[in-house]
């Protein structure tokens, strides 16, 4: 049934990056604190880094839980599912950071996507993986996927880059619970 991996070979790095879908979730430290679950489309938005590394493009949303929680702790879990194929489900728990605008890290990290990054891309979320999981999936719906949906990257080009800044300075400066999120 499930088993613990040493690290990201080959052929799961495949299964990971293929996933049109991942979840991540993160929680502050306080134990008031609201957990998050987030759902990320990938289409080339998601490296494996490394057998022990991962790192995702973080693109603009209606809150900043992920950014704040790993500000605050770098605590984090990201789950693939396989919804086509055979059943199987992934979790890789690690110490997550953050890496924006201004990190000299960023034009090395951005070129290792696939995917160019879209016009409301935040920032670069880089995972150093403590465990990594499979299982079974046996209960996890079989489902035909269609299309990753045009509607984000629509608003972002409207926004325009001033417009984006101004998002994140209104809607993402601070988490639900009062974390600072983007600066």
């Amino acid at each position: 049934m499930g088993r613990v991996r040493e690290g990201i070979d080959d052929a799961l790095a495949r299964f990971l990056e293929a996933q049109p879908v991942f979840f991540v979730a993160t929680a502050p430290l306080s134990p008031t604190g609201r957990v998050n679950c987030s759902p990320k489309g990938n289409r080339g938005e998601f490296a494996v880094l490394g057998p022990r590394l991962v790192a995702y493009l973080d693109r603009t949303g209606s809150g900043i839980e992920t950014v704040a929680h790993l500000r605050e702790n770098g605590r984090i879990v990201l789950m693939f599912c396989a919804f086509s194929g055979p059943p199987r489900v992934v979790r890789l728990h690690g110490t997550g950071s953050v890496t924006g605008a201004g990190d000299s890290r960023l034009e090395e990290l951005l070129s290792s996507f696939a995917a160019d990054p879209s016009p409301g891309t935040r920032c670069v979320i880089v995972v150093s993986v403590e465990r990594i999981s499979d299982s079974c999936g046996f209960g996890v719906p079989l489902m035909t996927f269609e299309q990753h949906r045009p509607t984000l990257d629509e608003w972002a080009a409207r926004k325009g880059p001033a417009g984006i800044e101004r998002y994140w300075q209104d809607h993402n400066a601070r988490s639900i619970d009062g974390l600072p999120g983007l600066s």
